[in-house]
C-alpha cells in the first residue's frame, strides 16, 4: 500500500509534538494539581526531586513536587501544565486572525490588481518596516489588565502582513493557470473565482503560514511576558520566565525555575517547524522529489 504524498516523517513528528502540548492542557489538571501553579501553595526553592541542591539555603526536595517549586510557592510541573498550553493559546489566536486577515488581502490584492492591489501592497509593507516590538510594549504598558485573548488580539496587529505578502505572491502565479481562465470564460465571479478555485490550492501554503506565524507569535508574546507586560494573573511560559528573572534565579543557581520553561518554548519551536518544513514539502513536490532522491 502506497503512503499518501502530504505524510511525511517531519509533518508526523511536529503533530505529534503538539499534541503533546495540547493534550497536557487537557488531561493534565486530571493528572497533577494545577491549583499549586498560584503563589504560596507550596514549600519556596524546593529543587527538582533527585537534584542536590546547590547550597543551604535550599529545602531537600521532595517528590510530591518532582520539578520544584520557585521562591513564590509555585509548583513548576503545574506551571508548566498550566503555562504551556495558554503561551500556545495565545500564539494560535494571533496567527489565525493574522490569517484570516492577510488571507482576504492577498487574495484580493493579487486577483484583482490594479490601484487596489497597489494599496494593499503598499499598506502591508509599510506595516512590516514598524518596529513591532516597541509597538506592542508601548501599548501594553498601558493596559491595566491584559487575558490571553487581549494579548493575542495585540500580536494580530502585526500579524497579518507576512501572509498577505505570500498569498499575494502564489495569487499572482494561480491566477494564470487554465482553470481560473476557465472559470472567467464560464462567467464565474470574481469572489466565485478566489473562494471555489483559487483557496483550495492556496491551503498548504496558508497552513505553513500558520505554523509559523504561531511561532513568531509565541516569541514575541513571551518576550512581552519577558519584560513584565503579560498577563500576570495567569500562567504562562513567558511570565515563568519574567518571575525567574525578578527573582534573580540565575544568580541562585535556580536553574529550574528558568530552564524548564525555556524547555518547553524550544518543544513548541521545534514541533512548528518541522510542520512548517512538513508542509512546504507537501506544497513544493521539487521538495518532495529531491527527497526522494537523496534517500
Amino acid at each position: 500500500m502506497s503512503v499518501p504524498s502530504w505524510i511525511n516523517a517531519k509533518l508526523v513528528a511536529g503533530s505529534t509534538v503538539i499534541l503533546f502540548v495540547v493534550m497536557l492542557g487537557l488531561l493534565g489538571p486530571w493528572i497533577w494539581d494545577t491549583t499549586q501553579a498560584r503563589v504560596a501553595s507550596c514549600p519556596l526553592n524546593l529543587p527538582p526531586y533527585g537534584f542536590s541542591p546547590p547550597n543551604l539555603t535550599f529545602q531537600p526536595a521532595q517528590l510530591a513536587h518532582p520539578l520544584g517549586t520557585e521562591s513564590s510557592g509555585r509548583d513548576m510541573l503545574a506551571v508548566l501544565i498550566t503555562g504551556t498550553p495558554n503561551s500556545l493559546l495565545v500564539g494560535t489566536i494571533a496567527a489565525g486572525i493574522g490569517i484570516v486577515i492577510g488571507t482576504l488581502l492577498g487574495l484580493t490584492a493579487g486577483f484583482m490588481g490594479g490601484w487596489v492591489g497597489t494599496l494593499i501592497r503598499v499598506m502591508s509593507d509599510a506595516i512590516i518596516t514598524i518596529p513591532s516590538l516597541v509597538v506592542l510594549i508601548v501599548i501594553s504598558s498601558y493596559v491595566r489588565e491584559i487575558s490571553l485573548t487581549s494579548m493575542g488580539l495585540l500580536l494580530a496587529l502585526f500579524a497579518w502582513p507576512g501572509t498577505t505578502r505570500t498569498v499575494y505572491a502564489q495569487t499572482l502565479s494561480l491566477r494564470e493557470r487554465g482553470y481560473v481562465q476557465m472559470a472567467r470564460l464560464s462567467g464565474a465571479s470574481t469572489l466565485s473565482i478566489m473562494v471555489f478555485e483559487l483557496l483550495p490550492n492556496l491551503m498548504p501554503y496558508l497552513a505553513a503560514c500558520f505554523t509559523a506565524s504561531v511561532s513568531g507569535n509565541i516569541l514575541a508574546a513571551t518576550g512581552l511576558e519577558a519584560l513584565g507586560l503579560g498577563p500576570s494573573r495567569i500562567p504562562t511560559l513567558g511570565m515563568a520566565i519574567s518571575n525567574a528573572v525578578r527573582g534573580a534565579a540565575i544568580l541562585r543557581g535556580m536553574w529550574w525555575w528558568w530552564g524548564l520553561p525555556i524547555a518547553m518554548l524550544i518543544l513548541i519551536f521545534s514541533g512548528l517547524f518541522l510542520i512548517t518544513i512538513g508542509l512546504d514539502e507537501v506544497a513544493n513536490p521539487r521538495l518532495r522529489r529531491s527527497e526522494g532522491n537523496a534517500r
